[in-house]
């Protein structure tokens, strides 16, 4: 039996809540301009910037391959939820993936597996690839008994996801161990490899793309290390310098 195609290789970066809207633009307009290089043959390219800048990030992209992003939604297109972003709109506005259940929204605003997988689900309902943040809490320092706690951690948070959206639409997983954000490095290669093998069984049957991608201190150099279980990597402010952004699409497409 021949071995199963991977899915087109994917490098995204968020902008969070670091710059302000002229900074946010310039940068999104920086992306634009890298569209058209020699790794676009290989790799897709994403770009999450704030709510505010959404619609003119659109405008600046609307003629590149550039996928824009938006970093939340609510799990209902219509209503009274004061604050909360549309899935619906984040549509209308030119968004084409949205980014759910980040460490930091789990921890800070208490989401749970159920919130997300919700989101996952409007999401998907309005068009829009949802891009669902997964990972383990500890860091366990034996690598045999790191990788089986981190699966089974990670386990319940993929399969609300994959039952709440549709099997034939895309889905991305951004695997970032909690305790890997924000490190001095990454998570050791061999721990990443081993679990995105495992979680990527629970997608297998699939009729959609699912793409697993990693994030957690990523930089140059990291996916080379990480290629045999991952299809891409999300970046963090590593990424907010335009240039160490060129340098990581540019290795993911060349690996």
């Amino acid at each position: 039996m021949p071995p199963l195609l991977r899915p087109r290789r994917i490098v995204g970066v968020s902008l969070k809540m670091y710059f302000d809207v002229q900074t946010a633009l310039s940068y999104v307009h920086g992306v634009y301009q890298l569209d058209g290089d020699a790794w676009n043959a290989r790799v897709d390219l994403f770009v999450i910037p704030d709510f505010v800048t959404l619609m003119e990030s659109a405008r600046i992209l609307e003629s590149s391959s550039v996928m824009l992003g938006a970093q939340d939604t609510m799990w209902e297109d219509k209503g009274a939820y004061t604050g909360e972003v549309s899935p619906l709109v984040l549509r209308q506005a030119g968004a084409r993936m949205v980014e759910i259940g980040h460490a930091e929204r789990r921890a800070m605003f208490g989401e749970t597996d159920e919130w997300v997988a919700k989101k996952a689900g409007a999401a998907a309902r309005n068009g829009l690839i949802p891009l669902v943040c997964i990972g383990e809490r500890t860091h366990h320092n034996i690598a045999s008994a790191a990788v089986g706690m981190a699966v089974e951690e990670c386990k319940p948070q993929v399969n609300s996801v994959l039952a709440a959206v549709p099997d034939d639409v895309e889905v991305i997983l951004a695997y970032e161990p909690v305790w890997a954000i924000g490190a001095a490095e990454p998570a050791d290669p061999d721990h990443v490899v081993s679990v995105t093998k495992e979680l990527r069984k629970l997608a297998a049957g699939r009729k959609g793309v699912t793409r697993i991608i990693y994030g957690g201190s990523a930089g140059p150099g990291t996916f080379a290390k990480i290629a045999e279980g991952v299809d891409g990597l999300f970046l963090g402010r590593f990424a907010h310098d335009i240039n160490n952004l060129k340098k990581v699409i540019e290795e993911v497409g060349g690996v």
